[in-house]
């Protein structure tokens, strides 16, 4: 069974049709408690930092303690980022600091525009569990105005005015900044790696 945090972010449906197309369990735990039933986790999410505050210490504890255990751990779009150490756009608010380094706000000349969305290519920078069968170059859908760092954790980066972490993976850790739910049959792919990883 995968747990699917709802704190309040939006885009959980069609996270959920994502899932449920790749083949997924799900459950949407309605405390920290109901993480201990879990096979893996899945922390979505769009739009401002300051949302993952409902994430208070129960939660992050909670989270922490299943990682710990070896419980895989997916972040997608905000839900990346909210891996990291946390985000210039609200510097009140701490990220998880599974990853190292802070999310900053893109910065482009014209004619790009922030905030980025739409498709884009992957660049593929070294094997990863979570990219899979994920060609260099594949595309997938963004929306996003800040982002993550290139970092030794960093498994594949995309490009808007500036290099930025596409997909991380640390352990049985990863995230994605764009939504494989919304990036047709390479992003089911992946969430079909984030289950593989579970039945590990």
């Amino acid at each position: 069974m995968i747990a699917l945090v709802d704190y309040g972010a939006g885009n959980l449906n069609s996270v959920r049709k994502g899932f449920v197309a790749a083949g997924a369990e799900l459950m949407t735990p309605d405390s920290p408690l109901a993480l201990d039933a879990c096979a893996g986790i899945v922390v979505p999410g769009v739009g401002h930092f300051s949302s993952t505050r409902v994430l208070g210490d129960d939660w992050r504890e909670a989270v922490a303690d299943r990682v710990a255990a070896g419980v895989p751990l997916l972040g997608i779009c905000l839900g990346m980022q909210w891996l990291f150490e946390g985000s210039d756009e609200d510097r009140e608010t701490s990220g998880m600091g599974l990853m190292s380094g802070r999310c900053a706000r893109l910065s482009v000349q014209r004619p790009l525009k922030v905030p980025h969305v739409g498709w884009n290519a992957l660049d593929v920078r070294r094997e990863s569990r979570i990219l899979e069968g994920i060609d260099a170059g594949t595309q997938m859908y963004f929306t996003h105005s800040f982002f993550a760092p290139v970092t030794d954790d960093c498994a594949a980066s995309s490009e808007h005015g500036q290099a930025f972490a596409a997909a991380v993976e640390r352990g049985h850790v990863a995230g994605v900044q764009f939504h494989p739910e919304k990036s047709g049959s390479a992003g089911i792919r992946i969430l079909r790696n984030f289950l593989t990883l579970t039945r590990r």
